[in-house]
Protein backbone atom coordinates (compact mmCIF):
# COMPACT_ATOMS: atom_id res chain seq x y z
CA UNK A 1 0.00 0.00 0.00
CA UNK A 2 1.57 3.38 -0.91
CA UNK A 3 2.22 5.59 2.09
CA UNK A 4 3.03 9.08 2.89
CA UNK A 5 5.72 9.43 5.83
CA UNK A 6 4.95 12.61 7.88
CA UNK A 7 8.31 13.88 9.93
CA UNK A 8 7.45 15.30 13.23
CA UNK A 9 9.51 18.33 14.69
CA UNK A 10 7.54 17.90 17.47
CA UNK A 11 4.91 20.15 16.84
CA UNK A 12 1.68 19.87 18.54
CA UNK A 13 -0.97 19.01 15.88
CA UNK A 14 1.32 16.72 14.00
CA UNK A 15 -1.12 13.80 14.76
CA UNK A 16 -3.47 16.44 12.57
CA UNK A 17 -1.39 15.73 9.42
CA UNK A 18 -2.23 12.22 9.45
CA UNK A 19 -5.27 12.30 10.54
CA UNK A 20 -6.19 14.29 7.21
CA UNK A 21 -4.26 12.47 4.64
CA UNK A 22 -5.92 9.42 5.79
CA UNK A 23 -8.98 10.79 5.68
CA UNK A 24 -8.68 10.95 1.93
CA UNK A 25 -7.78 7.72 1.67
CA UNK A 26 -4.30 7.56 1.78
CA UNK A 27 -2.33 5.82 4.05
CA UNK A 28 0.10 7.80 6.56
CA UNK A 29 2.47 7.42 9.30
CA UNK A 30 5.13 9.37 11.59
CA UNK A 31 8.27 9.35 12.07
CA UNK A 32 10.27 11.44 14.74
CA UNK A 33 13.06 13.46 12.95
CA UNK A 34 15.80 11.48 14.36
CA UNK A 35 14.72 8.44 13.36
CA UNK A 36 13.61 9.13 9.48
CA UNK A 37 16.14 7.71 8.48
CA UNK A 38 15.38 4.37 9.31
CA UNK A 39 11.42 5.47 8.26
CA UNK A 40 12.27 6.08 4.78
CA UNK A 41 14.30 2.62 4.39
CA UNK A 42 11.30 0.40 5.89
CA UNK A 43 8.64 2.80 4.16
CA UNK A 44 9.88 3.83 1.30
CA UNK A 45 7.21 6.42 0.79
CA UNK A 46 5.76 7.80 -2.32
CA UNK A 47 5.60 11.52 -0.54
CA UNK A 48 7.03 13.15 2.32
CA UNK A 49 5.72 16.12 4.84
CA UNK A 50 7.84 17.95 7.18
CA UNK A 51 5.92 18.76 10.23
CA UNK A 52 5.56 21.79 12.38
CA UNK A 53 7.66 22.43 15.22
CA UNK A 54 8.40 24.39 18.27
CA UNK A 55 12.20 24.97 17.49
CA UNK A 56 14.19 28.10 15.31
CA UNK A 57 16.07 26.90 12.53
CA UNK A 58 18.52 29.30 13.76
CA UNK A 59 19.25 28.16 16.80
CA UNK A 60 22.36 25.76 17.67
CA UNK A 61 21.48 22.15 17.32
CA UNK A 62 18.03 22.80 16.25
CA UNK A 63 16.61 20.15 13.75
CA UNK A 64 16.51 18.96 10.51
CA UNK A 65 15.10 16.78 7.99
CA UNK A 66 17.61 14.03 6.61
CA UNK A 67 19.27 15.64 3.88
CA UNK A 68 18.49 12.95 1.46
CA UNK A 69 14.56 13.24 1.89
CA UNK A 70 15.53 15.97 -1.09
CA UNK A 71 17.21 13.50 -3.39
CA UNK A 72 14.90 10.61 -3.25
CA UNK A 73 13.04 12.04 -5.90
CA UNK A 74 10.15 12.18 -4.19
CA UNK A 75 6.96 15.30 -3.45
CA UNK A 76 7.80 17.25 -0.51
CA UNK A 77 6.14 19.28 1.43
CA UNK A 78 6.98 21.71 4.32
CA UNK A 79 4.59 22.80 6.75
CA UNK A 80 5.89 25.92 9.12
CA UNK A 81 9.14 24.57 10.29
CA UNK A 82 8.92 22.34 8.28
CA UNK A 83 9.00 24.32 4.98
CA UNK A 84 11.56 26.73 7.23
CA UNK A 85 14.20 24.00 7.66
CA UNK A 86 13.32 23.04 3.99
CA UNK A 87 14.41 26.30 2.79
CA UNK A 88 17.50 26.43 5.20
CA UNK A 89 18.63 22.98 3.98
CA UNK A 90 18.38 23.89 0.17
CA UNK A 91 20.43 27.44 0.52
CA UNK A 92 17.62 29.85 1.35
CA UNK A 93 17.47 32.01 4.08
CA UNK A 94 15.31 31.84 7.09
CA UNK A 95 14.75 35.17 9.65
CA UNK A 96 14.62 34.07 13.37
CA UNK A 97 12.52 35.33 16.03
CA UNK A 98 10.49 38.18 13.88
CA UNK A 99 7.51 39.45 15.17
CA UNK A 100 5.36 36.37 15.37
CA UNK A 101 1.90 35.46 13.48
CA UNK A 102 -0.32 33.20 15.64
CA UNK A 103 -4.14 32.53 14.65
CA UNK A 104 -5.97 33.11 11.28
CA UNK A 105 -4.34 35.18 8.83
CA UNK A 106 -5.94 36.62 5.52
CA UNK A 107 -3.22 34.37 2.50
CA UNK A 108 -3.61 36.30 -1.37
CA UNK A 109 -3.05 33.80 -3.87
CA UNK A 110 -0.50 35.31 -6.32
CA UNK A 111 0.53 32.08 -8.50
CA UNK A 112 -0.29 29.05 -10.10
CA UNK A 113 -0.06 25.26 -8.62
CA UNK A 114 -1.09 21.73 -9.10
CA UNK A 115 -1.24 22.07 -5.65
CA UNK A 116 -4.01 24.28 -6.20
CA UNK A 117 -5.66 22.53 -8.19
CA UNK A 118 -9.67 23.03 -7.90
CA UNK A 119 -8.87 25.09 -4.45
CA UNK A 120 -7.59 28.74 -4.97
CA UNK A 121 -7.77 30.18 -8.40
CA UNK A 122 -5.22 33.43 -8.83
CA UNK A 123 -5.99 36.22 -7.01
CA UNK A 124 -7.84 34.54 -4.16
CA UNK A 125 -8.06 35.43 -0.50
CA UNK A 126 -9.23 33.17 2.39
CA UNK A 127 -8.31 32.41 5.90
CA UNK A 128 -5.86 30.14 6.84
CA UNK A 129 -4.07 29.75 10.40
CA UNK A 130 -0.84 30.57 11.50
CA UNK A 131 1.62 29.58 14.15
CA UNK A 132 4.99 30.80 14.12
CA UNK A 133 8.30 33.15 14.84
CA UNK A 134 10.35 32.87 12.00
CA UNK A 135 9.84 33.37 8.46
CA UNK A 136 11.44 32.66 5.46
CA UNK A 137 13.25 35.66 3.51
CA UNK A 138 14.68 34.17 0.73
CA UNK A 139 14.00 31.60 -1.28
CA UNK A 140 16.43 28.73 -2.30
CA UNK A 141 17.09 27.86 -6.21
CA UNK A 142 14.07 26.98 -8.12
CA UNK A 143 11.19 28.31 -5.75
CA UNK A 144 8.45 31.05 -6.43
CA UNK A 145 5.71 32.43 -4.24
CA UNK A 146 2.45 31.08 -4.04
CA UNK A 147 0.71 32.83 -1.75
CA UNK A 148 0.99 35.76 1.22
CA UNK A 149 0.07 37.33 4.07
CA UNK A 150 0.96 40.48 5.61
CA UNK A 151 3.22 39.19 7.95
CA UNK A 152 4.54 36.19 5.95
CA UNK A 153 5.76 37.17 2.09
CA UNK A 154 6.61 33.64 1.53
CA UNK A 155 3.35 32.02 2.71
CA UNK A 156 2.89 29.34 0.35
CA UNK A 157 5.86 28.31 -2.13
CA UNK A 158 6.92 25.37 -4.69
CA UNK A 159 9.67 24.17 -6.80
CA UNK A 160 7.67 22.68 -9.51
CA UNK A 161 10.32 20.87 -11.30
CA UNK A 162 11.24 18.85 -7.91
CA UNK A 163 8.03 18.81 -6.23
CA UNK A 164 9.11 20.46 -3.40
CA UNK A 165 6.14 22.63 -1.39
CA UNK A 166 6.20 24.58 1.60
CA UNK A 167 3.97 26.59 3.96
CA UNK A 168 4.32 29.09 6.93
CA UNK A 169 0.15 28.23 7.55
CA UNK A 170 -1.01 24.76 8.55
CA UNK A 171 -3.13 23.34 6.42
CA UNK A 172 -4.20 19.91 9.15
CA UNK A 173 -5.95 21.85 11.72
CA UNK A 174 -9.47 22.80 11.20
CA UNK A 175 -9.03 26.51 11.44
CA UNK A 176 -7.54 26.50 7.76
CA UNK A 177 -11.04 25.49 6.27
CA UNK A 178 -9.34 24.40 3.11
CA UNK A 179 -6.47 22.83 3.77
CA UNK A 180 -7.47 19.31 3.60
CA UNK A 181 -8.08 20.12 0.36
CA UNK A 182 -4.42 21.01 -0.12
CA UNK A 183 -3.34 17.90 1.78
CA UNK A 184 -5.49 15.86 -0.94
CA UNK A 185 -4.37 17.55 -3.92
CA UNK A 186 -0.37 17.28 -2.47
CA UNK A 187 -0.65 13.48 -1.79
CA UNK A 188 -3.36 12.52 -5.05
CA UNK A 189 -2.72 15.33 -7.70
CA UNK A 190 1.00 15.95 -6.88
CA UNK A 191 2.64 12.57 -5.49
CA UNK A 192 -0.43 11.05 -7.63
CA UNK A 193 -0.97 7.94 -4.60
CA UNK A 194 -4.68 5.90 -5.14
CA UNK A 195 -6.57 6.72 -2.18
CA UNK A 196 -7.27 3.21 -1.22
CA UNK A 197 -6.88 3.10 2.55
CA UNK A 198 -10.32 1.90 3.89
CA UNK A 199 -11.36 -0.13 6.69
CA UNK A 200 -11.90 -3.17 4.90
CA UNK A 201 -8.62 -3.45 3.55
CA UNK A 202 -7.10 -2.88 6.94
CA UNK A 203 -8.95 -5.86 8.32
CA UNK A 204 -8.18 -7.98 5.60
CA UNK A 205 -4.57 -6.75 6.45
CA UNK A 206 -4.28 -7.16 10.03
CA UNK A 207 -6.28 -10.48 10.53
CA UNK A 208 -3.22 -11.89 7.63
CA UNK A 209 -0.69 -9.90 10.58
CA UNK A 210 -1.98 -11.73 13.78
CA UNK A 211 -2.12 -15.51 12.04
CA UNK A 212 1.30 -14.61 10.78
CA UNK A 213 2.75 -13.37 14.19
CA UNK A 214 0.50 -15.60 16.48
CA UNK A 215 0.92 -18.86 14.65
CA UNK A 216 -0.69 -21.66 16.58
CA UNK A 217 -0.04 -20.00 19.86
CA UNK A 218 -2.29 -18.34 22.66
CA UNK A 219 -3.27 -15.14 22.95
CA UNK A 220 -4.87 -13.39 26.53
CA UNK A 221 -6.44 -9.90 25.86
CA UNK A 222 -7.56 -7.59 28.50
CA UNK A 223 -10.52 -6.07 28.20
CA UNK A 224 -11.23 -3.01 29.83
CA UNK A 225 -14.78 -2.34 28.91
CA UNK A 226 -13.76 0.35 26.04
CA UNK A 227 -13.96 0.90 22.71
CA UNK A 228 -10.35 0.13 21.77
CA UNK A 229 -10.49 -3.31 23.74
CA UNK A 230 -13.45 -4.58 22.69
CA UNK A 231 -12.53 -4.13 18.95
CA UNK A 232 -9.28 -5.73 19.29
CA UNK A 233 -10.66 -8.52 21.03
CA UNK A 234 -13.63 -8.87 17.94
CA UNK A 235 -10.51 -8.99 15.54
CA UNK A 236 -8.06 -11.41 17.32
CA UNK A 237 -11.08 -13.74 17.38
CA UNK A 238 -11.93 -13.20 13.79
CA UNK A 239 -8.67 -14.40 13.01
CA UNK A 240 -7.67 -17.07 15.57
CA UNK A 241 -11.07 -18.27 17.44
CA UNK A 242 -10.75 -20.23 20.06
CA UNK A 243 -6.96 -19.67 20.39
CA UNK A 244 -8.16 -16.38 21.91
CA UNK A 245 -9.18 -15.90 25.64
CA UNK A 246 -10.15 -12.63 27.52
CA UNK A 247 -10.10 -11.45 30.62
CA UNK A 248 -12.62 -8.90 31.92
CA UNK A 249 -10.67 -6.75 35.32
CA UNK A 250 -13.91 -5.55 36.69
CA UNK A 251 -12.85 -2.58 38.74
CA UNK A 252 -16.13 -1.83 40.12
CA UNK A 253 -15.61 2.10 38.34
CA UNK A 254 -17.13 1.47 35.21
CA UNK A 255 -20.57 3.69 34.13
CA UNK A 256 -23.76 2.11 35.25
CA UNK A 257 -25.05 -1.29 33.47
CA UNK A 258 -20.99 -1.38 31.53
CA UNK A 259 -19.30 -4.45 32.92
CA UNK A 260 -22.52 -6.46 32.61
CA UNK A 261 -22.93 -5.49 28.70
CA UNK A 262 -19.28 -6.45 28.34
CA UNK A 263 -19.75 -9.59 29.57
CA UNK A 264 -22.92 -10.39 28.00
CA UNK A 265 -21.60 -8.44 24.28
CA UNK A 266 -18.71 -11.12 24.35
CA UNK A 267 -20.26 -14.32 26.06
CA UNK A 268 -23.56 -14.16 24.65
CA UNK A 269 -23.30 -12.29 21.39
CA UNK A 270 -19.25 -13.49 20.06
CA UNK A 271 -19.36 -16.81 22.31
CA UNK A 272 -15.41 -15.55 22.82
CA UNK A 273 -13.82 -17.36 25.90
CA UNK A 274 -14.37 -14.58 28.81
CA UNK A 275 -12.69 -14.81 32.34
CA UNK A 276 -14.70 -12.30 34.10
CA UNK A 277 -13.18 -10.99 37.27
CA UNK A 278 -15.19 -9.37 39.43
CA UNK A 279 -12.46 -7.05 42.01
CA UNK A 280 -14.47 -4.49 42.86
CA UNK A 281 -14.30 -4.71 46.68
CA UNK A 282 -10.17 -5.15 46.13
CA UNK A 283 -9.79 -1.87 44.43
CA UNK A 284 -12.03 0.14 46.73
CA UNK A 285 -10.08 -1.14 49.90
CA UNK A 286 -6.84 -0.23 48.53
CA UNK A 287 -8.17 3.08 47.65
CA UNK A 288 -9.79 3.64 50.74
CA UNK A 289 -9.42 7.24 51.80
CA UNK A 290 -6.86 7.90 49.08
CA UNK A 291 -7.21 11.68 47.74
CA UNK A 292 -4.59 12.38 45.47
CA UNK A 293 -5.48 12.15 41.97
CA UNK A 294 -2.21 10.57 40.68
CA UNK A 295 -2.26 8.23 43.85
CA UNK A 296 -5.57 6.87 43.30
CA UNK A 297 -4.52 6.10 39.16
CA UNK A 298 -1.62 4.30 40.22
CA UNK A 299 -3.21 2.41 42.91
CA UNK A 300 -5.72 1.59 40.23
CA UNK A 301 -2.96 0.29 37.46
CA UNK A 302 -1.07 -1.77 39.89
CA UNK A 303 -4.25 -3.25 40.99
CA UNK A 304 -5.56 -3.76 37.74
CA UNK A 305 -2.12 -5.60 36.94
CA UNK A 306 -2.56 -7.57 40.18
CA UNK A 307 -5.54 -8.98 39.16
CA UNK A 308 -4.95 -9.51 35.29
CA UNK A 309 -1.76 -11.66 36.26
CA UNK A 310 -3.54 -13.62 38.62
CA UNK A 311 -6.26 -14.40 35.85
CA UNK A 312 -4.07 -15.10 34.19
CA UNK A 313 -2.57 -17.97 35.29
CA UNK A 314 -6.03 -20.01 34.56
CA UNK A 315 -6.13 -18.90 30.81
CA UNK A 316 -3.44 -22.10 29.95
CA UNK A 317 0.09 -21.74 28.61
CA UNK A 318 -0.56 -18.51 26.32
CA UNK A 319 2.19 -17.16 24.76
CA UNK A 320 1.22 -13.50 23.41
CA UNK A 321 -0.68 -10.46 24.84
CA UNK A 322 -2.95 -8.63 22.92
CA UNK A 323 -3.69 -4.90 24.17
CA UNK A 324 -5.63 -1.80 22.24
CA UNK A 325 -2.91 0.46 21.89
CA UNK A 326 -3.50 3.11 19.40
CA UNK A 327 -1.66 5.27 16.80
CA UNK A 328 -1.50 8.07 19.08
CA UNK A 329 -0.12 6.21 21.90
CA UNK A 330 2.61 4.98 20.06
CA UNK A 331 3.60 8.71 18.17
CA UNK A 332 3.87 9.72 21.56
CA UNK A 333 6.39 7.41 22.93
CA UNK A 334 8.67 7.57 20.02
CA UNK A 335 8.48 11.28 20.21
CA UNK A 336 12.21 13.08 20.08
CA UNK A 337 11.09 16.65 21.39
CA UNK A 338 8.88 16.58 24.01
CA UNK A 339 5.69 18.92 23.52
CA UNK A 340 2.27 16.87 23.72
CA UNK A 341 4.28 13.50 23.11
CA UNK A 342 6.14 14.25 26.53
CA UNK A 343 2.83 13.82 28.18
CA UNK A 344 2.38 10.87 30.26
CA UNK A 345 -0.52 9.58 29.88
CA UNK A 346 -1.31 8.19 33.60
CA UNK A 347 -4.79 9.73 33.07
CA UNK A 348 -5.94 7.25 30.65
CA UNK A 349 -3.88 4.16 30.98
CA UNK A 350 -4.26 2.01 33.94
CA UNK A 351 -1.13 -0.48 33.78
CA UNK A 352 1.44 -1.74 31.39
CA UNK A 353 2.34 -5.45 30.44
CA UNK A 354 3.63 -6.87 33.15
CA UNK A 355 7.53 -7.98 32.79
CA UNK A 356 6.81 -10.72 35.14
CA UNK A 357 4.03 -12.90 32.96
CA UNK A 358 6.92 -12.83 29.64
CA UNK A 359 4.66 -12.47 27.23
CA UNK A 360 4.96 -11.21 23.55
CA UNK A 361 2.78 -8.31 22.38
CA UNK A 362 0.01 -8.04 19.77
CA UNK A 363 -1.22 -4.53 19.12
CA UNK A 364 -3.52 -5.00 16.18
CA UNK A 365 -4.61 -1.78 16.36
CA UNK A 366 -1.42 0.51 16.54
CA UNK A 367 -1.86 1.95 13.29
CA UNK A 368 -4.79 2.82 14.25
CA UNK A 369 -6.33 6.44 15.77
CA UNK A 370 -9.91 6.79 17.93
CA UNK A 371 -12.32 7.15 14.85
CA UNK A 372 -10.98 4.54 12.72
CA UNK A 373 -11.15 2.17 15.48
CA UNK A 374 -14.69 3.21 15.84
CA UNK A 375 -14.93 2.25 11.81
CA UNK A 376 -13.62 -0.82 12.29
CA UNK A 377 -15.75 -1.83 14.80
CA UNK A 378 -18.62 -1.15 12.53
CA UNK A 379 -16.91 -3.11 9.88
CA UNK A 380 -16.40 -5.79 12.02
CA UNK A 381 -20.37 -5.92 13.17
CA UNK A 382 -19.51 -4.39 16.86
CA UNK A 383 -23.32 -2.58 17.45
CA UNK A 384 -23.26 0.38 17.37
CA UNK A 385 -24.81 1.62 20.84
CA UNK A 386 -21.36 -0.05 21.71
CA UNK A 387 -18.85 1.46 19.11
CA UNK A 388 -20.14 4.65 19.42
CA UNK A 389 -20.17 5.20 23.51
CA UNK A 390 -18.46 8.47 24.17
CA UNK A 391 -14.80 7.70 25.68
CA UNK A 392 -13.98 6.37 29.18
CA UNK A 393 -10.89 6.51 30.93
CA UNK A 394 -9.22 3.84 32.18
CA UNK A 395 -9.31 4.58 36.10
CA UNK A 396 -12.86 5.08 35.09
CA UNK A 397 -15.33 6.94 37.93
CA UNK A 398 -12.52 6.83 40.42
CA UNK A 399 -10.83 10.03 38.47
CA UNK A 400 -14.80 11.73 37.90
CA UNK A 401 -14.55 11.61 41.85
CA UNK A 402 -12.41 13.99 43.28
CA UNK A 403 -11.03 13.10 46.72
CA UNK A 404 -11.28 9.97 48.82
CA UNK A 405 -13.70 6.92 46.34
CA UNK A 406 -16.72 5.00 48.50
CA UNK A 407 -19.53 2.72 47.19
CA UNK A 408 -21.64 5.69 48.33
CA UNK A 409 -20.06 8.27 45.97
CA UNK A 410 -20.12 5.77 42.88
CA UNK A 411 -23.70 4.94 43.50
CA UNK A 412 -24.78 8.68 43.56
CA UNK A 413 -22.32 9.67 40.53
CA UNK A 414 -23.67 6.68 38.46
CA UNK A 415 -27.39 7.43 38.91
CA UNK A 416 -26.58 11.22 38.17
CA UNK A 417 -24.70 10.43 35.30
CA UNK A 418 -27.21 7.90 33.68
CA UNK A 419 -30.06 10.71 34.13
CA UNK A 420 -27.61 12.97 32.15
CA UNK A 421 -26.90 10.78 29.30
CA UNK A 422 -30.58 9.70 29.35
CA UNK A 423 -31.74 13.17 28.42
CA UNK A 424 -28.88 13.18 26.15
CA UNK A 425 -29.92 10.95 24.08
CA UNK A 426 -33.67 11.78 24.62
CA UNK A 427 -32.64 14.88 23.35
CA UNK A 428 -30.96 13.54 20.24
CA UNK A 429 -27.49 14.90 20.67
CA UNK A 430 -25.36 12.25 22.06
CA UNK A 431 -23.74 11.54 18.39
CA UNK A 432 -23.13 15.05 18.18
CA UNK A 433 -21.37 15.64 21.70
CA UNK A 434 -17.70 13.97 21.85
CA UNK A 435 -17.67 13.85 25.52
CA UNK A 436 -20.08 14.41 28.05
CA UNK A 437 -20.40 12.81 31.59
CA UNK A 438 -20.82 14.11 35.77
CA UNK A 439 -18.78 14.92 38.34
CA UNK A 440 -19.29 14.41 42.07
CA UNK A 441 -17.29 17.20 43.77
CA UNK A 442 -15.59 16.92 46.65
CA UNK A 443 -18.14 19.90 48.37
CA UNK A 444 -21.48 20.02 49.97
CA UNK A 445 -23.59 22.80 50.20
CA UNK A 446 -26.90 23.92 52.29
CA UNK A 447 -29.99 22.65 50.27
CA UNK A 448 -33.91 23.27 51.61
CA UNK A 449 -35.79 20.57 49.80
CA UNK A 450 -39.66 20.71 50.57
CA UNK A 451 -39.63 21.32 54.72
CA UNK A 452 -35.83 19.77 54.97
CA UNK A 453 -32.47 21.11 55.21
CA UNK A 454 -30.12 19.02 53.25
CA UNK A 455 -26.27 19.26 53.19
CA UNK A 456 -25.62 17.04 50.49
CA UNK A 457 -23.01 16.75 47.63
CA UNK A 458 -22.62 19.22 44.04
CA UNK A 459 -22.93 17.65 40.37
CA UNK A 460 -20.99 19.06 38.06
CA UNK A 461 -22.16 18.60 34.36
CA UNK A 462 -19.33 18.39 31.81
CA UNK A 463 -19.83 18.21 27.82
CA UNK A 464 -17.94 18.95 24.90
CA UNK A 465 -17.88 18.67 21.31
CA UNK A 466 -14.64 17.78 18.95
CA UNK A 467 -13.75 16.63 15.93
CA UNK A 468 -10.22 15.15 16.59
CA UNK A 469 -9.80 15.35 20.56
CA UNK A 470 -6.91 17.78 19.77
CA UNK A 471 -9.16 20.88 20.57
CA UNK A 472 -12.84 21.09 22.08
CA UNK A 473 -15.30 23.18 22.78
CA UNK A 474 -17.94 23.22 26.02
CA UNK A 475 -21.19 22.25 24.41
CA UNK A 476 -23.90 24.81 23.85
CA UNK A 477 -27.04 23.52 25.58
CA UNK A 478 -29.96 25.40 25.71
CA UNK A 479 -31.19 26.39 29.10
CA UNK A 480 -34.42 24.54 29.47
CA UNK A 481 -32.42 21.64 28.84
CA UNK A 482 -29.94 21.90 31.69
CA UNK A 483 -32.39 23.16 33.93
CA UNK A 484 -34.93 19.72 33.17
CA UNK A 485 -31.36 17.73 33.93
CA UNK A 486 -30.51 19.68 36.93
CA UNK A 487 -33.96 19.20 38.28
CA UNK A 488 -34.18 15.23 37.96
CA UNK A 489 -30.85 14.95 39.54
CA UNK A 490 -31.44 16.90 42.51
CA UNK A 491 -34.99 15.13 42.85
CA UNK A 492 -34.00 11.77 42.13
CA UNK A 493 -30.47 11.13 43.23
CA UNK A 494 -30.19 10.92 46.93
CA UNK A 495 -26.73 12.68 48.11
CA UNK A 496 -26.89 15.74 45.43
CA UNK A 497 -28.99 18.70 46.07
CA UNK A 498 -26.92 21.09 43.58
CA UNK A 499 -25.62 20.99 40.09
CA UNK A 500 -22.99 22.83 37.56
CA UNK A 501 -22.50 22.95 33.76
CA UNK A 502 -18.62 23.33 33.47
CA UNK A 503 -18.37 25.62 29.99
CA UNK A 504 -14.19 25.74 29.78
CA UNK A 505 -12.95 24.66 26.83
CA UNK A 506 -9.61 23.10 25.27
CA UNK A 507 -7.08 24.63 24.46
CA UNK A 508 -5.25 23.31 21.09
CA UNK A 509 -2.81 20.64 21.48
CA UNK A 510 -3.84 19.64 24.33
CA UNK A 511 -3.27 15.48 25.29
CA UNK A 512 -5.19 15.10 28.12
CA UNK A 513 -8.17 16.20 29.16
CA UNK A 514 -11.52 15.16 31.52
Amino acid sequence: MSSVLVIDFGSQVTQLIVRRVRESGVYCEVAPFDKADRALDEKHPKAVILSGGPASVGDPGSPRAPQRVFSLGVPVLGICYGQQTMVAQLGGRVEAHHKREFGRAEIEVSGQSPLLEGLWPLGTRDTVWMSHGDRVTGLPPGFHVLAQSESAPFALIADEERRFYGTMFHPEVVHTPRGAELLRNFTQVIAGIRPDWNMKAFRAEAIRRIREQVGSGRVICGLSGGVDSAVAAVLLHEAIADQLICIFVDTGMMRAGEAAEVVSLFRGHYSIPLIHADASGLFLSRLQDESDPERKRKIIGATFIDVFADKAKTAGDAEFLAQGTLYPDVIESVSALGGPSAVIKSHHNVGGLPERMHLKLVEPLRELFKDEVRELGRELGLPESFVGRHPFPGPGLAIRIPGAVTREKLAILRQADVIFLHEIRQAGLYDRIWKAFAVLLPVKTVGVMGDDRTYEYVCALRAVTSTDGMTADSFPFEHEFLARVATRIVNEVKGINRVVYDVTSKPPGTIEWE
